[in-house]
């Protein structure tokens, strides 16, 4: 009977860690499995039939209250986060950077890279140009958060 409750216990610990540490259906879902499948046959071969079905029962009220416990609302609240994002610190770029703005490239923009304007760096690229670091450069437009620019002499 040793070996049965054994059993029971590892596949209880698999069952736990399949519902807490890794959900979907993983080897701790299979394992958990196996583990009480084998259990429940052992249970009914060894010590008859009423035997069986007592410890096959047992077997599904522990299941049952670990999956009530664990898959209600309440248990999580304690461990969950509750903070609200309300701020954002990114701005649209359109108004940080006006159009006509002149700068210089802070890294090679091929055909992205970095630009400096008023002494803060962008995300920016071309449209097919090549240019190196410390080339003049002029804000034609925008993409997304990225400056599009040009190059000018």
């Amino acid at each position: 009977m040793g070996w049965i409750i054994l059993l029971i216990v590892l596949g209880v610990v698999l069952f736990f860690a399949e519902l807490v540490l890794l959900p979907g259906i993983t080897i701790a879902a299979a394992g958990a499995f196996c583990c009480l499948v084998v259990a429940a046959a052992w249970t009914f071969v060894s010590y008859g039939v009423f035997t069986g079905f007592v410890v096959l029962a047992i077997i599904l009220v522990i299941l049952g209250v670990m999956m009530a416990l664990f898959l209600r609302r309440r248990t999580w609240h304690n461990m969950s986060l509750h903070t609200e994002i309300k701020e954002s610190i990114a701005r649209p770029i359109e108004e940080l950077v006006a159009v006509g703005a002149l700068g210089i490239a802070h890294t090679r923009l091929a055909p992205m890279g970095n630009v400096l304007i008023e002494g803060k760096v962008y995300e920016a690229k071309t449209f097919g140009e090549f240019l190196d670091a410390k080339s003049h450069i002029e804000v034609i437009g925008y993409d997304n958060q990225a400056l599009i620019v040009k190059g000018i002499i």
